[in-house]
């Protein structure tokens, strides 16, 4: 049986109202245009819907029986209704992000706590992965939009550079010996290097810059996480390779210091990913205006 729900809806008003006169002036359209909806409708379903009584209208008890689920149907679809207004003026809803711990511990904090404190209804769900798996939630829908490093050689997602990474080597008082030289690439390879694990972009823009040079990195300590090789220098297990902002804080104590090389790796570029084509969720638009509006100055 295939029905017009405008149908439907004019059954409900009528069903709610009690009257021709009283569904055709909410629905803004004339009695008769009710009155021959109503029939149609009796005429598809094969049974009589509505009864006169002194002067309004009952249900029959199969109109009663219909009414039951054209009412739950309709609030289910009021309910969406309000859902989504509540979403586009964001007192409601989700924010997914793809971003690893690193960057979003030292760059989207500020940008995190300004959206909270805009929008305390909208949830936030941070998926911590590396860039080429933030593509992949992307893709697959489970994720808004992504914190990765550049280049993206996938088609099918939107990059837009909003921010440049400085990465140094970094050691402890135990390497005090290299504190006033300046080492080549070859001379840092003769201490034992902390690094990233090789599926970090960070780890492959390292790898790279050594590759160029003829040389290949074989860390005396890898991990999945900078927070832990800074820990690792401190102790003096060797020399990290981590983000400049993340050690700042130990440089400026005194407890590691940077080692100079001969020729610094090149600048990191940090874009904001999302799927080509695909229309962004008002939270994850308003993230994207802060974060821009955090970077761009």
């Amino acid at each position: 049986m295939d029905i017009n729900f405008e149908l439907y809806k004019i059954f409900y008003h009528t069903a709610k109202t009690g009257s021709f006169s009283a569904a055709a002036r909410r629905l803004f359209i004339s009695q008769s245009a009710v009155s021959q909806s109503i029939k149609s409708l009796e005429e598809k379903m094969g049974t009589q819907l509505f009864y006169r009584k002194t002067r309004s209208i009952k249900l029959t008890k199969d109109g009663e029986l219909l009414f039951k689920h054209v009412e739950q149907a309709y609030n289910f679809l009021k309910g969406a209704e309000n859902k989504i207004e509540e979403m586009q003026n964001l007192k409601s809803g989700e924010m997914r992000i793809g971003v690893g711990d690193t960057i979003c511990k030292y760059y989207l904090m500020p940008c995190l706590r300004k959206f909270n404190s805009l929008y305390p209804n909208v949830h936030i769900r941070i998926i911590n992965r590396t860039s080429a798996q933030i593509i992949e939630n992307l893709k697959s829908g489970s994720a808004d939009l992504g914190i990765v490093t550049m280049p993206v050689e996938d088609k099918s997602i939107c990059v837009t550079e909003f921010l440049e990474l400085e990465d140094v080597f970094v050691a402890s008082k135990k390497f005090e010996n290299l504190k006033d030289r300046i080492l080549s690439p070859e001379e840092l390879l003769k201490y034992p290097l902390l690094l990233l694990e090789k599926a970090s972009s960070t780890r492959r823009c390292v790898d790279n810059y050594f590759n160029d040079k003829g040389i290949e990195l074989h860390p005396e300590i890898e991990s999945e996480s900078i927070d832990l090789l800074l820990e690792f220098a401190k102790m003096g297990l060797g020399i990290a390779h981590v983000l400049r902002k993340s050690a700042i804080e130990a440089i400026k104590s005194g407890e590691l210091f940077e080692i100079q090389l001969e020729e610094k790796p090149p600048m990191r570029k940090l874009g904001i990913a999302t799927v080509k084509d695909v229309p962004l969720c008002k939270a994850a638009s308003e993230f994207i205006h802060i974060l821009r509006q955090e970077y761009e100055n």
